[in-house]
């Protein structure tokens, strides 16, 4: 049976979508972006903070569901620029240590609020 996750410790939808949904085998999360849960959008900041603040933002969610970074099996990065994928990545590997996600990077048209990265995984909470 499909189950909503939600936190107010992370931004709330900004569209008609849950932050996650679980059938309590998986847990899949919507995107996250470079957004405050009280709503200040960093659309401006460097890529590095853009992917703290996104993964912040997902691994809140994440937790809301019972799991850490350590449940996440795949992550799907979205860059608005693939040339900030290095700085991106170097954000990104302190928060999944020597076993991380599997992981798509990739160059996205455009993304939601103008952020230059969105992130979105699939999780299997314990």
């Amino acid at each position: 049976m499909k189950r909503t996750v939600s936190t107010d410790e992370a931004p709330a939808a900004v569209g008609a979508y849950g932050q996650a949904t679980t059938n309590g085998d998986l847990l899949f999360t919507a995107g996250q972006i470079a957004l405050t849960p009280d709503g200040e959008l960093r659309d401006d900041a460097p890529i590095a903070e853009q992917t703290e603040l996104a993964l912040d933002n997902l691994l809140t969610v994440v937790e809301e569901a019972s799991a850490d970074a350590s449940d996440v099996l795949k992550t799907t990065v979205f860059l608005a620029d693939i040339d900030d994928f290095e700085e991106m990545n170097g954000t990104y590997a302190a928060y999944f240590g020597a076993e991380p996600p599997a992981r798509s990077a990739v160059q996205a048209g455009a993304l939601p609020k103008g952020v230059g990265v969105e992130i979105e995984a699939v999780v299997a909470p314990e």
